[in-house]
């Protein structure tokens, strides 16, 4: 394909990309009224110059349509599970509990999202740190937005191994392993494919914490400046040395796990470190500025902060409720979690007994694979039945939690009904009768050929491109890691580099994906805020992709200037 022929088509796969920022970030159009029209764009697009076939369009559409009911009961696990926890007087407790930890709701949202998040996101992957911390925050008085943005902006750092190495040894392994341009490329470098892997995992792990070190400190100057009193930036900076204390304490045992152990466990073991460490430090109030922050007082606050979802008090708190007992239901969502995801036990192959596995639809290639129990959403549930019998609930409270529950998904199934389908349409627009690449490979090659030898700095943007449609870093890693070893042995640059850049844009691509945003303020009660939630992430994921750049093409030209 000529080079203008490969920009042109490079630019038409990027129409659908462009359709959804213009619409939810300029436009400031609910992701209700944009979703629909991408998933319009996006079809006539596949339709009429890819030619996608009719029978692909619609198999793709159903199977997004089944992934989106895959997220929905994430989202309504989550949910039950804090309303379970909140009827209980458990919220409350956890409220007064992180308050005698520190009063600062800096302190409490490093704590809560960046290490307790991280930890989950270990565990289990799918969303679930966003699915969780949300709607806490909340309930321990943040107000929803905020609570909502600073989740997605922590969920980043931690996503680049996820639950169990998943983004890394199914995403990266499936895109390299077995392809003839690697393993040529590999035998001439002197290197078995197991060791070359390694090296990859190595460079991840120690590139990733660089850079998601300051995370914590994008966080809390994201909180202060745009829902505080005064809006200022000064005021998150105050932090900042605890913010650099709290992201060492992640990342540091995240990148050694990395380097000792492997890609299985950085994210679970940074999470726990990181508790270990910087909970008993905040406690002795080390580092902490003295004078504490708190939100401007709730009748001062802007219109559209808050959600359906409100804050927990003082008074729905059980006197015999411990601290211990509160805290027991999310602990146990973490040892579950860890458990079911570990292959050399028999927890995971237990949950995956129940498969609805429809491998060609309409005579297409493209299928429906579901385990719905091996799900996250199937561990709240199952927490959430336990709560009932540890916390000694009554039966009335059980069922308004649940219904409860079930009323805060509505309108957040039109959404993703639309969203999901329009991702699985890009994604497999590669099945055509046209010849041509599957838009997001085609996109990414209309890039590599205008960047030539500076791709390595546009590497982690097309990672970031891969998760902000497909809603999935592991998605993003299989779909372009190959593409991105490709490019790297084309123009001489290191490919492990590059495969490297590939792994750590798609985790922060995270921040703006739509699916999570959209299930995020789902877990919370919020609508039509996700161009809003998008803008206010955009400086951190810039950050990200902009630092890994330059210490991608840094590790990759300054050996040859020096």
């Amino acid at each position: 394909m000529l080079k203008m022929e490969l920009v042109v088509y490079g630019l038409l796969a990027f129409a659908p990309i462009i359709t959804v920022f213009l619409l939810l970030v300029i436009a400031r159009r609910s992701a209700k009224q944009a979703m629909p029209v991408a998933y319009i764009v996006t079809s006539a697009i596949a339709l009429f110059v890819w030619q996608v076939p009719l029978a692909a369009l619609a198999a793709s559409t159903i199977q997004g349509l089944v992934m989106a009911a895959e997220i929905l009961y994430i989202i309504f696990g989550a949910i039950l599970l804090l309303n379970i926890l909140r009827e209980s007087g458990a919220i409350a407790t956890i409220r007064r509990g992180l308050l005698a930890v520190s009063p600062d709701r800096r302190i409490q949202a490093i704590i809560i999202v960046w290490l307790f998040g991280s930890f989950l996101e270990g565990a289990s992957g799918f969303g679930t740190p966003a699915a969780v911390c949300s709607p806490l925050l909340v309930a321990l008085g943040f107000p929803a937005l905020a609570a909502v943005t600073i989740a997605l902006i922590a969920n980043s750092t931690a996503v680049v191994f996820g639950a169990v190495g998943i983004p890394v040894l199914l995403g990266i392994n499936t895109g390299l392993e077995g392809a003839s341009i690697v393993n040529n490329y590999i035998a001439e470098q002197g290197f078995t494919y197991v060791e070359y892997f390694k090296l990859i995992v190595i460079r991840i792990g120690v590139l990733n914490s660089i850079i998601g070190t300051l995370i914590p400190l994008f966080m809390v100057c994201t909180l202060t400046r745009y829902y505080g009193e005064r809006k200022s930036w000064r005021e998150g900076l105050a932090v900042g040395w605890f913010s650099l204390f709290a992201g060492l304490a992640f990342t540091v045992p995240s990148a050694l796990t990395a380097i000792f152990l492997g890609a299985e466990f950085p994210s679970l073991i940074g999470g726990l470190v990181g508790l270990a460490i910087v909970v008993p430090a905040a406690q002795k109030r080390f580092l902490t500025p003295k004078q504490v922050w708190n939100f401007p007082l709730r009748e001062t606050r802007s219109h559209g902060w808050s959600g359906s979802l409100t804050a927990a008090s003082d008074n729905e708190a059980r006197s015999d409720l411990s601290l211990l007992n509160a805290w027991t239901p999310y602990v146990l969502v973490g040892l579950f979690l860890m458990l079911s995801r570990l292959p050399f036990l028999p927890f995971q192959g237990l949950l995956q007994v129940l498969k609805f596995n429809l491998p060609s639809l309409f005579g297409t290639e493209i299928g429906i694979n579901s385990q719905p129990l091996y799900l996250p959403g199937t561990i709240f549930i199952l927490v959430a039945i336990l709560t009932y019998f540890l916390h000694r609930m009554k039966r009335k409270a059980t069922i308004r939690a649940t219904v409860n529950a079930v009323s805060t998904l509505t309108g957040t199934a039109l959404v993703l009904a639309a969203a999901v389908p329009m991702a699985r349409v890009f994604i497999n627009s590669g099945f055509n009768e046209s010849n041509l690449a599957s838009m997001p490979v085609t996109l990414a090659d209309g890039v590599a050929s205008l960047a030539g030898s500076s791709y390595p700095f546009f590497a982690p943007t097309i990672g970031a491109m891969g998760s902000f449609i497909a809603g999935s870093a592991t998605v993003s890693n299989m779909m372009f890691s190959l593409f991105q070893f490709g490019v790297a042995t084309k123009i001489g640059a290191s490919a492990a580099v590059v495969t490297t850049l590939q792994a750590i844009g798609a985790a922060a691509g995270n921040m703006i994906c739509v699916s999570n945003v959209v299930a995020a303020s789902a877990t919370v009660g919020l609508r039509g805020c996700e161009g809003l939630l998008i803008r206010r992430v955009l400086l951190p994921l810039t950050y990200y992709l902009i630092v890994a750049g330059i210490l991608g093409a840094t590790a990759i030209y300054l050996p040859r200037i020096v």
